[in-house]
């Protein structure tokens, strides 16, 4: 009934400037025959109509079904428009309970928003303030058809149960409770925006989306690390992770032994600390097969204006007040990935240097040492190609105006 009050309510608001999507989630053996019906009532309002069929994934339904037609959206939505949605007050009062229930923080009590700016897209709930005696009043009126859908009475799904059980029982006690409800979201709507702006000063201070300085982090009271670690995992996905998995980074991470290499996988990333800082890395770069790149030997040639890609990013041979001499452009060049033991001596340092320390010694992190490579030539170590640049070591082959690979990305 909602939706079709509001299929009524935007033609009449909106004549002309309007499309309608109908979603057939396929789970009841009628549903093509609703969108049918949908498609006939856009057709006598003079209203765009698209019928997109949809399937649903094994799990959850509830979710699962949303989350094919918010994808089924995203298809069809052009840009700058508005996807306008007839969630209801009873729905958002519905909405918060469940959240509550399921044991959510401020941003899940804060439920739906009137107007909810997404990166994708924009979303507008304008009977979001309207309860569902005056829709169905409105509906009489205005004398709009509709089909129910018979899951909508399944108790088996969570937000039937707390309609047609939970809701009655407490509606009886707390005659104001949908009311009620629909003040304290948008209590917690305003709270959301404060603590957000928290948060954001709190980014700034202790890092970046991809890592945190711990010795700030630690100048933050509990609640606030809490809160932070919550939003930083979280990043550009939509939900954020449970209490229960913040917990384990503070715990199993965070205050680990500084040499555990202690790691906790959540979703698409790693969650690693090194020294002092704890870093975000993507299955990528923690994953790297480090097995398969240990038999990794090459040869490059290198030419003056043209890339060298190595693991460890995409270097260009450009000319250094001291470098590499001129002759061994356009040679075939060795890069190995070192075995460990190896010693350099690098230009500019008196004596040779175990190459781990000089590693050690530069912080780079333990996740990328694998894409360090060696350049030499006839045994003769030329340089080594590192995350944060080509070192160059002292040999028989430097020479003032030669040559560095130079670090591009």
């Amino acid at each position: 009934m909602d939706s079709m009050l509001l299929l009524h309510l935007m033609s009449y608001l909106y004549p002309e400037k309007i499309r309608a999507i109908y979603i057939d989630h396929q789970l009841q053996s009628l549903s093509a025959s609703w969108g049918t019906f949908v498609s006939d009532q856009c057709a006598a309002l003079n209203i765009p109509c698209i019928v997109e069929a949809v399937k649903v994934q094994a799990g959850n339904v509830e979710q699962q079904a949303r989350e094919a037609r918010y994808q089924a959206y995203l298809k069809h939505l052009k840009p700058n428009e508005i996807l306008v949605l007839a969630h209801h007050q009873q729905d958002q009062a519905e909405t918060l309970i469940l959240r509550l229930l399921s044991g959510a923080g401020v941003q899940g009590l804060s439920a739906m928003k009137q107007v909810d700016v997404r990166e994708q897209f924009t979303l507008w709930r304008p009977l979001l303030d309207i309860s569902r005696e005056q829709i169905c009043q409105w509906a009489a009126q205005l004398d709009v058809h509709n089909i129910e859908d018979p899951s909508n009475l399944n108790t088996d799904y969570d937000r039937a149960w707390c309609r047609h059980e939970l809701w009655p029982m407490l509606q009886n006690r707390y005659p104001k409770m949908q009311q009620a409800l629909s003040r304290t979201s948008f209590l917690m709507h305003d709270a959301d925006e404060i603590l957000h702006d928290v948060l954001q000063q709190d980014l700034v201070f202790c890092g970046t989306a991809v890592e945190l300085d711990l010795k700030k982090l630690a100048q933050l009271s509990t609640a606030r690390q809490r809160q932070l670690l919550s939003a930083w995992m979280k990043g550009q996905d939509r939900y954020r992770p449970s209490f229960e998995m913040v917990e384990r980074l503070l715990h199993e991470v965070i205050e680990s032994k500084s040499d555990a290499q202690a790691a906790l996988h959540w979703k698409q990333y790693y969650y690693v600390r090194y020294q002092q800082k704890i870093f975000r890395l993507s299955l990528d770069e923690y994953l790297t097969d480090k097995n398969q790149l240990d038999t990794l030997i090459t040869t490059i040639q290198v030419q003056f204006n043209q890339s060298i890609n190595v693991l460890s990013g995409q270097y260009y041979a450009e000319p250094a007040q001291i470098g590499l001499s001129a002759s061994l452009l356009g040679k075939a060049l060795n890069l190995v990935l070192r075995q460990g033991g190896e010693k350099i001596h690098l230009h500019g340092r008196v004596g040779r240097w175990p190459l781990k320390k000089a590693i050690q010694d530069a912080q780079i992190f333990p996740w990328q040492r694998h894409t360090i490579q060696i350049l030499s030539i006839d045994n003769v170590m030329l340089g080594v190609f590192t995350p944060k640049g080509f070192w160059l070591a002292q040999s028989e082959y430097c020479e003032v105006g030669g040559w560095q690979p130079n670090l591009i990305s």
